[in-house]
C-alpha cells in the first residue's frame, strides 16, 4: 500500500528518490529495432509498411486498402449512441473555445529610418496525428491533438491508427467524424511514424507528428525528430494533490487513482499538512480500490511511484511541487490563491474541491496533453502555437544601413567572417567606388 512519507525524511526516502528518477526507459534493443524499422520504411517505403504490418498486426494491407474510407468511418461512427456523440461536440466546442484565445496575429513595426520589422504567423502545412489501439480507446487525445492544429489554420491532418482501432472503438471513428478528419490510414507502430515523417507512395509526408503511442512509437518520434517535428517524448501520466486538513480524503483518494490506473509506472502523491488527512486518504485508497475495475495497474503505480507526504507548511510544501514538476496538479487548501505565485513548474493546475482532473481530461477545454517525466520545468501544454512558425521578417532602408554599417562591419570582423563583412561593405560604399571608379572592396 501507499507509503506515509514525513517530509524530514525526505532526502533519505528510496520511494521519494524512485519517484525523483521516473522517467521514460529505453533501452538499447528497443532502440536499435526501431531504427531498423524506421530505416526500412525510409528506403522501401510502402513495402516495409505493408511488410510490419503483416508482421505485428496480422493484417494484411495494399495500396487499394491501406487508407481507410470515409464510408466506413461513418458507419462506424453511426454505431456511437447519439447521446455519446452529443457529449463528443459539446466538449470539441468547450476545447475550441479555449483554444481559439491562444492565436495569434502577426505584427510589424516601422522606425524613423523607415525599417520595417516584424513576425509573420503561419500555421504549418500538414500534421500527421497518431491515435494509438490497445485495450482502451481514446477518443479525447484525438480531440486534443486535433483540435489545437485546426484552429492554428492547419489545412492538412493525416491519422495514422493500428488496422483494427475504428472497427474495436467506433467512438473514435465518431471523434474522427465530428472534426470532418477523413485522411486515416490503418498503419500502426514505428512503421507509421516512419511513413509520416519520411512519405511512401501511400502516405504523403507531413511536416510535424503529434500523439500518444507506446514504447515503440515514442521512441520513433523521438528517433525521426528534425526530419519532422514532434510534439514532445511522453512519459506515464502523473498527479500530485496539494492538500489541507480542509480537503476531503474521498477525493483526494479518487483523483489520485484517476492517474495510478493509467500505468503501473503513473505516479499519484499527495502532499499535505495534515496527519488526519494522510492516515484517511490511505485508507480510501484501499477502499476505493476494491471495486477499481483497473485496480491491479492502479495498486502497482501506488506501491512503486505513490506517495503521501507530511509536510509542516504548505510554503515548503509548494518547494517539492517544483521539484516533482508534475504533470497534474491539484490544490484543496483552504486559501489556494497565495500558493499559486509560489507554483511555477507544473503542466495544469486544478483549484479547488470540483476541479477534478478528469475535468481537464475530457470536457473544460485547456489541453490535456501536458509535460511528464519533470519537462514542466521547461515545457508546456500543447496548444495552437505548437501548430503556427514564426518567421522573422527585415525590411531595412539606406538611411538606417548607412548609420549602422560600420557597427555591423565590426561586429562580423570581430568574429573573423570577412564575407560578412564585405556584403555590407557592397553596399555602405557604392556610391564612392562608383565615383572612384573601382569594384574592389577593402
Amino acid at each position: 500500500m501507499i507509503d506515509i512519507i514525513d517530509f524530514s525524511v525526505l532526502n533519505d526516502s528510496p520511494k521519494v528518490k524512485a519517484i525523483l528518477g521516473r522517467h521514460v526507459s529505453i533501452g538499447d534493443e528497443l532502440d536499435d529495432q526501431v531504427r531498423k524499422i524506421i530505416a526500412d520504411v525510409k528506403e522501401n517505403g510502402d513495402e516495409a509498411v505493408f511488410r510490419y504490418t503483416e508482421l505485428f498486426d496480422a493484417i494484411t494491407l495494399n495500396e487499394a486498402n491501406i487508407r481507410i474510407e470515409p464510408d466506413l468511418i461513418h458507419r462506424l461512427a453511426d454505431q456511437v449512441p447519439e447521446s455519446i456523440v452529443g457529449v463528443l461536440r459539446e466538449a470539441i466546442c468547450n476545447i475550441q473555445a479555449f483554444h481559439r484565445h491562444q492565436l495569434q496575429e502577426s505584427w510589424s513595426v516601422t522606425d524613423d529610418d523607415n525599417v520595417t520589422l516584424g513576425q509573420r504567423i503561419t500555421p504549418l502545412s500538414s500534421v500527421g496525428l497518431y491515435v494509438p489501439g490497445g485495450t482502451a480507446a481514446y477518443p479525447s487525445s484525438v480531440i486534443m491533438n486535433a483540435v489545437p492544429a485546426q484552429v492554428a489554420g492547419v489545412k492538412r491532418i493525416a491519422v495514422a491508427t493500428p488496422p483494427t482501432t475504428l472497427m474495436q472503438f467506433p467512438i473514435v471513428a465518431a471523434a474522427l467524424q465530428e472534426l470532418d478528419l477523413m485522411e486515416v490510414y490503418s498503419v500502426g507502430g514505428a512503421q507509421a511514424i516512419a511513413a509520416l515523417a519520411y512519405g511512401t507512395k501511400s502516405i504523403p509526408r507531413v511536416d510535424k507528428i503529434v500523439g500518444p503511442g507506446n514504447l515503440f512509437v515514442a521512441t520513433a518520434k523521438r528517433l525521426v525528430f528534425g526530419a519532422v517535428g514532434i510534439d514532445s517524448f511522453a512519459g506515464p501520466s502523473e498527479i500530485v494533490v496539494l492538500a489541507d486538513h480542509t480537503a476531503k480524503p474521498q477525493y483526494v483518494a479518487a483523483d489520485l487513482l484517476s492517474q495510478a490506473e493509467h500505468d503501473p509506472r503513473a505516479s499519484a502523491i499527495c502532499i499535505t499538512t495534515s496527519e488526519t488527512l494522510a492516515l484517511e486518504v490511505r485508507d480510501q485508497l484501499a477502499t476505493q480500490l476494491e471495486t477499481l475495475n483497473r485496480a491491479d495497474i492502479a495498486k502497482k503505480s501506488l506501491d512503486d511511484f505513490g506517495a503521501i507526504i507530511v509536510f509542516e507548511n504548505l510554503g515548503a510544501a509548494c518547494g517539492l511541487v517544483n521539484l516533482l514538476a508534475p504533470e497534474h496538479l491539484e490544490i484543496m487548501v483552504d486559501d489556494p490563491e497565495p500558493l499559486l505565485e509560489r507554483i511555477y513548474n507544473v503542466g495544469a493546475i486544478f483549484i479547488g474541491d470540483f476541479s477534478t482532473e478528469p475535468v481537464g481530461d475530457y470536457f473544460a477545454g485547456p489541453n490535456h496533453i501536458l509535460p511528464t517525466a519533470g519537462t514542466a520545468r521547461f515545457s508546456s501544454p500543447l496548444g495552437v502555437y505548437d501548430f503556427v512558425k514564426r518567421t522573422n521578417v527585415i525590411k531595412y532602408s539606406r538611411a538606417k544601413l548607412m548609420k549602422t554599417g560600420e557597427s555591423i562591419e565590426m561586429f562580423a570582423r570581430a568574429e573573423g567572417l570577412d564575407a560578412h563583412a564585405r556584403a555590407v561593405t557592397a553596399r555602405l560604399y557604392e556610391e564612392k567606388r562608383e565615383k572612384e571608379g573601382t569594384g574592389e572592396l577593402s
